[in-house]
């Protein structure tokens, strides 16, 4: 089954495979084998069985300070909690400690996402089955207010790097999928195209990364801007930061790709249809400020999602002794048909032959 925008649910899963390597695991092989009509039953698999092996694991645990009455002090005492208890002729000491508990930020987000799919009309019944399964290890951990998660001020170390897909996957669907109905319940949204860019971009560099071995970079890059050697350091920090989505480079040739995932490709004005400006402009930018001695050695490419819309670009402009090429990747093909159109973009642009077959 496809998405709202024409993409296979198989692929997006295949996307979410080499953005977060962990759904390479062997554990993930039933999913990867399924079919799903819905993203948001795919996403209810991934998590059920992610948080069945994240037990196996043990749950992440942190130190949440706790505040209670005891009889014997641990922790801090807590003075004026203490005065009171003796005004209340209760003869105990108010203590203030820390204690590592299952009941931490990221374990709640868990039980916030498993809830909300459990809710979800769209999910399989199975599905559900096997989230209530895992959550009965989760008696201890609140549900929180999806609105509330402040997402950006999460961060990843050694005992808790392995829950960083399960968070991305709940992102996605706390984040990107949901909507506030008129009584104040929440209903699944479409997974949005802003999470899906986010998405895509993170793809297309992963699998260069991995199958295209021979490039002696692939990464994402900030390009820097060509300035004259007496420009005013004191002025150079107020110019924006160049950071391209996907740097690639062999030997002394690079290829600068933006890629881009929008509901409509090309912009119409007065019945006529044109690449969207600002992204032609910025892609040029980059090229044009990364070469810096006018070598023509540096190309860029606009590499756009296939859409539904009956026009997709798919040209090369010479533009000022550099090459600006705008392209269209069909992700409603076949996995192995989408590797072989990024297999080509590499492989033309920097005449060489893979030596590899994606099979999907």
């Amino acid at each position: 089954m496809t998405n709202d925008k024409g993409i296979l649910i198989r692929n997006i899963y295949y996307m979410l495979t080499y953005a977060f390597q962990v759904l390479r695991q062997n554990n993930y092989e039933e999913v990867a084998s399924e079919e799903f009509e819905q993203i948001q039953d795919l996403f209810a698999a991934i998590l059920s069985k992610g948080i069945s092996q994240q037990l196996k694991q043990g749950l992440h645990r942190e130190y949440i300070t706790q505040n209670e009455n005891l009889s014997l002090l641990r922790g801090k005492l807590d003075i004026h909690g203490t005065i009171r208890n003796r005004i209340q002729h209760k003869q105990l000491l108010a203590c203030e400690f820390d204690e590592l508990s299952v009941n931490n930020i990221f374990n709640q987000i868990l039980k916030t996402t498993a809830v909300v799919l459990i809710n979800e009309p769209s999910v399989k019944a199975e599905r559900k089955a096997a989230l209530r399964q895992v959550m009965l290890f989760f008696s201890e951990v609140d549900v929180l207010e999806p609105s509330a998660i402040r997402w950006n001020t999460l961060r990843y170390q050694r005992s808790n790097r392995n829950y960083e897909m399960l968070i991305n996957i709940c992102y996605f669907v706390l984040d990107g999928m949901l909507q506030t109905t008129e009584q104040g319940t929440y209903k699944m949204a479409a997974f949005s195209d802003e999470h899906m860019a986010r998405l895509y971009e993170r793809f297309v560099l992963e699998y260069y990364k991995q199958h295209h071995t021979y490039l002696d970079e692939a990464k994402s890059a900030q390009v820097k801007w060509n300035l004259d050697e007496d420009a005013d350091d004191a002025m150079i920090r107020f110019l924006p930061v160049m950071q391209t989505d996907i740097f690639l480079r062999c030997k002394e040739k690079t290829l600068i790709i933006d890629t881009k995932y929008y509901g409509k490709t090309m912009q119409k004005q007065y019945d006529s249809y044109t690449l969207h400006s600002n992204n032609l402009y910025q892609i040029f930018t980059y090229v044009k400020n990364h070469d810096r001695k006018k070598t023509g050695s540096v190309s860029g490419m606009l590499l756009y999602a296939k859409t539904q819309e009956s026009i997709t670009p798919d040209c090369i402009f010479p533009m000022g002794g550099n090459q600006i090429s705008v392209k269209t990747l069909d992700l409603n093909l076949p996995f192995s048909s989408i590797a072989k159109q990024l297999d080509e973009i590499a492989e033309n642009h920097f005449c060489v032959h893979a030596c590899f077959h994606v099979k999907k």
